[in-house]
């Protein structure tokens, strides 16, 4: 055991320096060599030779009460802090940082976020968030999930979405492009050449989307899109459309359209949820990867390079896998709802 601990590469160090201190003394080794040896004191080799030959490896290399670092702070310092983080904020801001933190209670920066990482505490953060109040929210959380978790069969499930107002941005002045020791630049201002609207629809199981530009984003636009998917999804599969409560997909017009094609069935996200839509995730990507930086001195070339975009995924997809089940986010929900209320009758 002690020959393991010696050896260990994930240890404690001290529990390495102990251990190769006893192995030393084992083989004869004076006291005094073996200080210098494994770089500590003489007492503190007797003092472990003395623990071994009483306790054996029964906590072995744990620090006795009372021995060690000091803490360089308080107990009551550290409630300070973590009070005042959770039940205050400094005045004239909106919530605290490490300098402001440190400036009321008296203690470096350094050790405020010592406190704050320690407590799992990131007050600079917050994150976003709304439950919905839609009637019918379990319903169709259930049924969207379903689909996600147990497919039908003969059937496609299709993620579909409008990324509206994608506009056709060009730089006032040409882009550096990044060389050693500096990253690629770009100017801050850009002159507007247009927008264009992508519909686009997720293969839930393939990873492959169905896109198409086109100006606006109403019904009409809705149902030239409808016609594309179902055009393009072999015939003889039904095709499950998971899409928001945008009003153009619940128009008349597109209700009288659905009637005549009886295997193209509509499944709404609650209110309030876009997070459910998995095309969600491919939009980000797509802005992440192609518009966000790129230069567009007309809507043509804003549109090229989408379908560009588009061409090099379906060549290579990768679907987005959904685990979470119905019951888990319903259990997140009702803590989010009870916590909005606890907070409501506080206030």
């Amino acid at each position: 055991m002690l020959d393991t601990l010696a050896r260990s590469q994930t240890s404690p160090f001290r529990v390495v320096q102990r251990a190769c201190a006893l192995l030393l003394a084992a083989d004869g080794v004076s006291n005094v060599e073996i200080a210098e040896l494994v770089g500590v004191s003489r007492p503190s080799v007797l003092a472990w030779r003395a623990d071994f030959a009483e306790r054996g490896l029964v906590d072995f290399g744990e620090v006795r009460a009372g021995r060690g670092r000091k803490p360089s702070i308080s107990a009551e310092k550290i409630a300070q802090v973590v009070d005042l983080t959770l039940h205050s904020k400094p005045e004239g801001h909106t919530h605290w940082s490490c300098r402001t933190m440190a400036k009321a209670t008296g203690i470096s920066s350094a050790t405020v976020q010592r406190i704050w990482v320690g407590r799992g505490l990131a007050p600079h953060r917050v994150d976003t968030f709304k439950p919905s109040n839609d009637k019918r929210f379990e319903e169709k959380l259930v049924d969207v999930v379903g689909l996600y978790l147990n497919p039908p069969d003969k059937a496609v499930v299709l993620c579909a979405d409008e990324k509206s107002q994608i506009q056709a941005l060009d730089r006032t002045q040409p882009s550096l492009p990044m060389k050693r020791g500096r990253a690629g630049t770009m100017t801050h201002d850009y002159k507007r050449n247009g927008t264009t609207t992508l519909f686009a629809a997720l293969d839930v199981l393939t990873g492959k989307v169905i896109g198409q530009c086109l100006p606006r984003h109403r019904n009409g636009e809705f149902l030239r899109f409808l016609r594309t998917i179902d055009r393009q999804v072999p015939k003889g599969l039904a095709v499950h459309l998971i899409v928001d409560n945008y009003g153009t997909h619940n128009h008349d017009n597109v209700k009288a359209w659905l009637a005549k094609h009886p295997r193209v069935h509509l499944h709404f996200t609650p209110t309030s949820s876009s997070w459910l839509n998995l095309v969600e995730r491919w939009f980000r990507e797509l802005t992440d990867k192609a518009l966000r930086r790129g230069v567009f001195r007309s809507v043509p070339e804003l549109i090229a390079a989408i379908e560009e975009y588009l061409r090099v995924h379906n060549d290579d997809p990768k679907p987005f896998i959904w685990t979470a089940t119905a019951e888990s986010i319903l259990q997140k929900v009702r803590r989010a709802r009870v916590t909005l209320e606890q907070v409501k009758s506080q206030n």
